[in-house]
């Protein structure tokens, strides 16, 4: 049996915490998932367009709700128990606990009232891959720590609480496409999410091909300070550029022509990075117009440009991620492929029509290695909905 099975979760939380055998019936599991970003990079808080989806790796969170202040989560990977008291001030422990406290210390400040818990944590989610583990875990402990009131918030502020948790309190400045996908996606379909005004609406993935994840196996090496010198890097830019045009607020108002003008009075690294935003909105709308069209030729030179811009302009790439895109993209039947995520480590995206499959896989398996010595992994995944409860 599936050890992350609502039943053997139930188990495992007994077994970590004895009193939950007298009170199964009050015991909940949330379920939160990763996500996979299509096309859209570094573009949210940009107040840019975003193309995300949920997948079918998620973490499981088993809970019992207590009387008291304190939250206490034991991670079933490796049998670390952490927690806090809810009336505490916020304190960073460098840890993946901080998730959980950040997103409490969030609740707290939008006056929203929270409870006691005990819980166990799963994942199928792999570590360090880019996929949104914390969004996951935010999302999961939201949930768990409003109860039954989780139900009545609307989603997309929900989502925008978890932000600022991690914003605020965790210090990563990250814009809010993670937290939007795993809150408010739905099942078979990808997010075209517009992050100035937070319209959005479903988008229907191609017929024909099938989402798959591959993972560099190499660790990630996007810290706080690494993402939060990106986001500076084109608040400069739109400081400059507003010199020339007063109306512009952020780099969603720069077009090709106003960038053209005035790349020349920026700093050479802060164009390049205003010169990949710009140009990945544009992507966004490109692919989001040949999904609806059957396009896929259209899709694989947007995914194309969208990882040499990231590697070239935007400056996130790695060796690692580099060679699994020009891997996929040997194969045939892979129709796009590129990096996904924050950078510098990873996972890249990949559109493989159904039958080749396991060519591609084989093709991973065998040249990814002599090629850096690292071990990958192959993940098919579907898109899936947005947390909630299960049975």
């Amino acid at each position: 049996m599936n050890p992350y099975e609502p039943g053997e979760l139930v188990t495992a939380l007994v077994a970590h915490e004895p009193g939950a055998a007298r009170r199964r019936e009050t015991v909940r599991v949330v379920r939160s998932p990763g996500r996979v970003n299509l096309i859209g990079e570094h573009t949210d808080y940009n107040e840019g367009l975003v193309l995300p989806a949920a997948i079918d790796r998620e973490i499981r969170l088993a809970y019992l709700p207590t009387a008291d202040r304190r939250v206490e989560l034991t991670r079933l990977d490796s049998g670390e128990r952490l927690g806090f008291d809810l009336d505490d001030p916020y304190r960073s422990t460098g840890t993946w606990i901080d998730y959980a406290a950040a997103t409490a210390a969030a609740l707290a400040e939008a006056s929203l009232a929270t409870e006691g818990l005990r819980g166990v944590i799963a994942s199928t989610l792999p570590e360090n891959a880019g996929l949104s583990s914390s969004a996951a875990i935010e999302l999961a402990v939201a949930w768990a720590l409003l109860g039954d009131a989780a139900d009545g918030i609307d989603r997309p502020t929900l989502a925008q609480i978890c932000q600022r948790a991690e914003n605020a309190f965790v210090g990563v400045q990250s814009g809010l496409m993670d937290q939007f996908s795993v809150s408010c996606a739905l099942a078979g379909v990808a997010l075209l999410l517009d992050c100035r005004s937070l319209e959005w609406r479903p988008v229907a993935l191609p017929e024909g091909v099938e989402l798959v994840v591959c993972h560099t196996g190499s660790q990630r090496r996007l810290e706080a300070s690494e993402y939060n010198v990106r986001r500076a890097e084109c608040e400069a830019a739109v400081e400059g550029l507003a010199r020339l045009d007063p109306s512009v607020r952020s780099l969603r108002d720069v077009s090709p022509e106003l960038l053209a003008r005035g790349a020349a009075t920026l700093d050479p690294v802060v164009a390049r990075r205003a010169a990949h935003i710009v140009a990945e909105n544009e992507r966004v709308r490109t692919v989001v117009a040949a999904f609806e069209a059957g396009d896929l030729a259209a899709v694989g030179a947007a995914f194309h440009a969208g990882h040499v811009s990231l590697r070239d302009l935007f400056e996130i790439s790695s060796p690692e991620l580099d060679a699994l895109v020009e891997i996929a993209e040997s194969v045939p039947g892979v129709v796009a492929a590129r990096m996904t995520g924050g950078g510098f480590g990873g996972c890249t995206v990949n559109l493989v029509r159904p039958e080749a499959i396991d060519a591609f896989t084989a093709a991973v398996l065998e040249q990814y290695p002599a090629r850096t010595r690292l071990e990958p992994m192959v993940i098919p995944v579907a898109a899936a909905p947005g947390v909630s409860r299960i049975a």
